[in-house]
């Protein structure tokens, strides 16, 4: 997995995606892959987060991390990703362009190239938007009387996201409900309670 813009959205999605069990993260930003003992552009929190990462020595820019990934997920510039780089990855790319309002590549660019495409604008298939969570979540914490927000009750609430999409209507151009999906709040509710519960901080 390779990330593009390290920053607090590019820090909290890769402490999501330890807490996933995912490891082979390579974190991008402005000076090319945060490795470890990088001493440019660094603070405390990038270090710590790369320090987790099974590959926090590689070097290079983005165009070098990309060569043979699997995921590239962005939260950085418009028109940072070519369709060239997309190619040098993996066989079936996967590609989350979410900088808003113009994302790194524009998904007809690398149609044919990328097996799937997310961004975060409404435009374009599988678009990527935290409101689909964020009720849900509150609502589930409220309702239990949470103590706090856990990362296992974030991974509920992005599996209860991702399972509201029967398996028969899943496609390559539909693997996130649309914004106004009527069962999204309601399931995430329910997970982030019973995570909460099986975790000890809810109250109630």
């Amino acid at each position: 997995i390779v990330l593009s813009g390290f920053g607090a959205g590019g820090v909290a999605i890769t402490r999501m995606l330890f807490h996933y069990g995912a490891k082979n993260i390579i974190p991008c930003d402005s000076r090319g892959v945060v490795y470890k003992g990088r001493k440019e552009g660094m603070n405390p929190v990038k270090q710590d987060v790369v320090e987790q990462s099974s590959l926090g020595d590689e070097r290079g820019d983005l165009k070098d991390a990309l060569k043979g990934a699997d995921v590239f997920i962005g939260v950085s510039q418009p028109g940072i990703l070519t369709r060239e780089m997309v190619k040098s990855m993996a066989k079936d790319p996967v590609v989350f362009a979410l900088a808003n309002p113009e994302p790194e590549i524009i998904p007809s660019q690398i149609e044919g190239v990328a097996r799937i495409v997310a961004t975060g604008r409404s435009d374009f298939a599988n678009q990527v938007n935290n409101a689909l969570c964020f009720p849900g979540i509150f609502k589930g914490a409220i309702d239990c009387g949470a103590t706090r927000i856990t990362p296992k009750m974030k991974i509920a609430a992005a599996d209860a996201v991702a399972n509201s999409i029967r398996e028969e209507n899943l496609r390559e151009d539909y693997i996130i409900p649309e914004l106004f999906h009527t069962d999204v709040a309601g399931l995430v509710s329910e997970a982030v309670r019973e995570a909460a519960r099986a975790e000890g901080v809810a109250r109630f």
